[in-house]
């Protein structure tokens, strides 16, 4: 899928309902993460940015995940807290990424409410990986997402409650739980 053909999808579809289904049941911490989109430098349409996290984290360690975090008092916008996120994480500048929009928020088991932040970027990058939170930066073609049927779905409980994690694995990589449902949404609202 090209740039275009994402931008007109995305700005012109009226957001599908979301499968995410997990609420957390105490006060919840504002966080954003940044959904990149790169260009294909040969031609092969979009390529969605993915980080695998530090395995010595404290939340979701060696998981796959988009570039994002928590809230700081500095930050004047969820867009500003992915972007600087994103800068601190992987070194991707902010004059590299055009916002396209957002989705809804979701909660996550570990109490925030993250909000995924769509953005456009124009090329492939080098990218200057902050080792203390990321050991790994790679890329996936939107294409693998809009095409899988490779996508299950686990019933968890929690505190008595019943929600739903996804997985969308691709090649060597386990892509689940907000990061899985995320893209599953972003596929419906652009299908």
């Amino acid at each position: 899928m090209t740039k275009d053909e994402f931008l007109l999808r995305f700005n012109l579809l009226q957001l599908a309902e979301s499968e995410h289904n997990y609420q957390h049941p105490s006060p919840l911490r504002s966080a954003a993460v940044l959904i990149a989109l790169v260009e294909s430098d040969s031609g092969e349409g979009l390529q969605v940015l993915l980080t695998k996290r530090a395995s010595h984290l404290k939340h979701h360690p060696s998981q796959v995940s988009f570039p994002g975090g928590k809230v700081e008092r500095e930050d004047k916008s969820l867009i500003d807290t992915a972007l600087r996120e994103a800068f601190e994480e992987i070194g991707l500048s902010r004059e590299a990424v055009t916002v396209a929009g957002q989705l809804p928020p979701y909660e996550t088991i570990s109490g925030f409410q993250v909000t995924p932040i769509i953005a456009i970027v124009a090329s492939s990058q080098i990218y200057q990986i902050d080792t203390n939170e990321v050991t790994e930066v790679f890329q996936v073609p939107l294409q693998h997402f809009l095409t899988t049927t490779d996508h299950h779905v686990f019933v968890a409980h929690k505190g008595g409650k019943q929600h739903n994690v996804h997985f969308l694995p691709y090649k060597e990589y386990n892509i689940w739980g907000a990061t899985a449902v995320m893209l599953k949404d972003l596929v419906a609202h652009i299908n």
